[in-house]
């Protein structure tokens, strides 16, 4: 009896934390087990008046919230300041900026699915789709990024054409002279011309992410707006931002780039304004840029424009062809053509009105800078990730099939399907985050840490998946030339890699740094209150994070139980068991983030090898999630459950490892002993995923041809007379149409109704002997002359390869 009514105390205990009610669920069930207690024993004993006595104290002290924080709050705050993380002011403004979205769901521990399914991704207008269709189409077939590289640069056509259908304002609205594009619209722009040219792509991105445009546009004066905007919208202006110097990479807000407020003469008129002084390199279209978006700091020391000299990171417009700026040098990064180069500065003068936002933005640069990088984070990079992914998988896909070694395509040997595998897993995942977060942009937010995530982790794939591609083509892969239409995108990996905030910086500092003050439902009211002395919100705070903590370690033992089966699936169908397993990792993630937190107060920010697994958990959970979103809103279609069985699988896979990795480095090993047995009451049980699975994906590229087609949508196919991908298309054709006769003379030999022998002769002697029609032996004899050619790989005379060399 006994037993049996513990057993239904802790029951009830635990029902009440899953749902959150964190006060009741000990208040209820201690307060029934000291009735029972009562009724057991008569109500007289001391010791039971005494236990009853404190308990009821106990609700009463932390129910009563005037009470609690007059007793308990006063002292916990001062408890709790000396273990809180210090941050300047530059630190606070980066980890602040931007929104809280998905990833404050998955932050929670329970993320409502039902919302995300909700959450519509904004479709392609007829204008949008008719640009892609057009101009984007017509300017992939101008470029060949062979002929590009050897050149150096664009030609002067394709340079003109971009110009002319204002490709380089796509994020300008129509009423300033831009084509006014969606965040989808322009991340489906990248990911087409990417697919075709990295450089091309490159040169496009550029403008329309973070730069003068969008600066212009959210904070820009109406003159700087009509000056300019036209003008960079119609190509007449091109822009470039100079924000990376030697002396800060990473470290942006460390610029040693100074502008100092002073009079002096400006094209014949003295003014008030500014004398500048720069070095900044890597800066993309420098050599070419007429205007330079420059972040420097500014000083006022002689109190010009106030009391405080030195008035922080600024931002402003800087024509190219002043006095003092030095431009046009480049830098060769990787070999991709790009314009990409340094510009110096010194001693420019330029008026205070060339501050973007005017003089009174004076100051206010870094904050411009952070709450406006979310939406060129979210489009750029990750669409040429996904264009790099796509245009891999349709290209090993059809390799896959007309390449034969053993008389067998090598699409079917198990050490092809490997990498096969991870190649269509991930393109599939990639694809489904590149299109939610750019519709997080166009439905008005600004996603700070998801920007973050599928910048870094998106590249990071695109690494593997290339990667793998080179691996399954081989020796095709390693000779350059115009048939290798795979080399410039291994080339640009690393450049992918590195821009705009590089990955190990973003991964070990940005994404869990920003997620823990943004994302937690209540770290950053703890900080700011307990900033500010104000106890009523930290009160607030302080016991809804108590009671969060609670909650999530009853969530993430019960849901580790049953494997994510209590959660109940927003869908029916074969995916439906997914959605559980991912809320069981949101839950503890959510305990293991707060325990490491919690044990390891401000010193957390400096173990970057912590924060970096938990960037890991947080991306992948992200991930996860884009992928299960995209196989629902995408009509649950039976082929492509291989795929996002695959991505889903791996996922997990790896966010479990990334929290078993926290646990077993935590510096409070107790803690990490006594989470461990509630995040993993079973063990790790997520594995890779197995070989069948693998095999399913890998089939699905070789022989599902609307499959195949689904994943690589979005990419440029050159016509089939095209070295590359465009006659790699035209002999799989082929390939496909033949694999059918040489599959009935295979079995006749199986069948013993051929003689083993050589190709040729195995085929004549099958038309022969009427295995085979004479149309059947031609399509043979067509798909080995096309496959013959495109197998072929380029080789250069002496003069030519010394040509090569410039």
């Amino acid at each position: 009896m006994t037993l049996a009514i513990i057993a239904a105390l802790v029951a009830v205990a635990a029902t009440l934390l899953y749902n959150r009610r964190s006060y009741w669920a000990w208040v209820v069930p201690g307060g029934l087990a000291f009735l029972w207690w009562g009724m057991s024993v008569g109500w007289e004993p001391p010791v039971y008046r005494v236990a009853a006595g404190a308990f009821l104290v106990a609700a009463l002290l932390l129910g009563f919230r005037p009470l609690r924080r007059f007793l308990v709050t006063v002292w916990v705050i001062k408890l709790i300041k000396p273990l809180l993380p210090r941050m300047g002011e530059t630190e606070r403004v980066a980890l602040e900026a931007g929104t809280v979205w998905w990833d404050g769901d998955l932050f929670s521990g329970d993320p409502d699915w039902r919302k995300l399914l909700d959450f519509k991704i904004q479709e392609l207008s007829e204008k949008e789709r008719a640009f892609l269709d057009g101009p984007v189409e017509e300017l992939c077939g101008m470029v060949k990024e062979w002929e590009v590289v050897q050149h150096g640069d664009l030609s002067d056509e394709a340079w003109k054409f971009l110009k002319q259908h204002g490709f380089f304002g796509m994020i300008i609205p129509e009423e300033h002279g831009g084509l006014g594009f969606s965040a989808a619209a322009h991340s489906a722009v990248i990911v087409k011309l990417a697919s075709r040219s990295i450089t091309a792509s490159v040169t496009v991105m550029v403008p329309n992410s973070l730069g003068p445009a969008e600066l212009i546009l959210h904070y820009g004066t109406d003159e700087q707006k009509k000056h300019y905007l036209p003008r960079l919208a119609s190509g007449e202006e091109i822009p470039c931002f100079a924000l990376t110097g030697p002396e800060a990479g990473s470290d942006a807000a460390a610029t040693q780039s100074v502008g100092i407020v002073c009079r002096g003469t400006f094209r014949g008129e003295e003014v008030l304004g500014m004398r500048l002084n720069w070095r900044k390199r890597y800066i993309t279209l420098a050599p070419v840029a007429t205007v330079v978006g420059l972040a420097f700091r500014l000083r006022d020391p002689d109190g010009v424009l106030g009391d405080k000299e030195d008035l922080g990171i600024t931002c402003a417009l800087i024509p190219a062809d002043l006095p003092g700026v030095e431009i046009g040098e480049r830098h060769d990064p990787m070999g991709v053509p790009f314009h990409n180069g340094p510009t110096c500065g010194y001693d420019v003068f330029v008026p205070l009105d060339f501050i973007i936002g005017g003089r009174a933005r004076a100051g206010e640069g870094w904050q411009m800078l952070m709450a406006s990088l979310s939406a060129g984070r979210s489009i750029s990079l990750p669409a040429l990730a996904v264009a790099s992914a796509q245009f891999a998988t349709r290209l090993v896909g059809a390799y896959g099939t007309v390449r034969e070694q053993f008389d067998t395509p090598i699409g079917r040997f198990e050490g092809i399907e490997e990498p096969l595998a991870r190649i269509g897993g991930l393109t599939y995942l990639m694809n489904a985050a590149r299109t939610m977060t750019a519709g997080s942009v166009d439905a008005g937010e600004s996603p700070a840490v998801p920007s973050a995530i599928v910048k870094a982790y998106l590249t990071e794939c695109m690494r593997v998946v290339v990667n793998n591609a080179m691996d399954i083509r081989a020796g095709a892969a390693i000779c350059r030339g115009p048939r290798n239409v795979l080399a410039t995108a291994y080339q640009a990996v690393p450049i992918g890699i590195t821009v705009e905030g590089a990955n190990i910086l973003t991964r070990s500092m940005i994404i869990y740094g920003q997620g823990a003050m943004r994302c937690h439902p209540f770290v950053q009211d703890e900080i700011r209150a307990v900033a500010e002395g104000d106890i009523a919100t930290f009160d607030r705070a302080f016991f809804g994070h108590v009671g969060h903590v609670f909650a999530n370690a009853a969530r993430s033992f019960l849901l580790g139980v049953t494997n994510g089966r209590l959660v109940r699936p927003p869908v029916r169908g074969r995916a439906k068991l997914l959605f559980g397993k991912f809320t069981r990792m949101s839950a503890a993630f959510a305990l293991i983030s707060d325990v490491a937190m919690g044990t390891l107060g401000g010193r957390l920010k400096r173990r970057e090898k912590i924060t970096g697994r938990l960037a890991d958990a947080l991306a992948w959970m992200y991930l996860g999630s884009a992928a299960l979103k995209r196989f629902v809103d995408e009509g649950q279609q039976a082929r492509d459950f291989c795929f996002v069985q695959y991505a889903c699988t791996d996922a997990l896979y790896r966010v479990q490892m990334a929290l078993a990795g926290v646990l077993e480095n935590l510096p409070n090993r107790f803690a990490a002993w006594a989470v461990r047995p509630i995040v993993f009451p079973l063990g790790a049980r997520y594995k890779v995923p197995n070989d069948r699975l693998g095999g399913s994906v890998a089939r699905g590229l070789l022989e599902d041809r609307e499959a195949r087609l689904h994943l690589t949508t979005d990419i440029y196919i050159p016509p089939a007379d095209e070295p590359g991908l465009g006659r790699l298309e035209h002999a799989l054709d082929h390939a496909v149409a033949a694999l059918k006769v040489e599959t009935k003379i295979r079995d006749a030999v199986r069948a013993g109704l051929l003689d083993r022998a050589p190709g040729d002769v195995l085929l004549e002697q099958a038309l022969a002997d009427g295995v085979i029609t004479r149309e059947e032996r031609q399509q043979v004899l067509d798909a080995d002359e096309v496959r013959d050619e495109v197998i072929q790989v380029d080789s250069f005379s002496p003069e030519a390869f010394q040509a090569l060399r410039g």
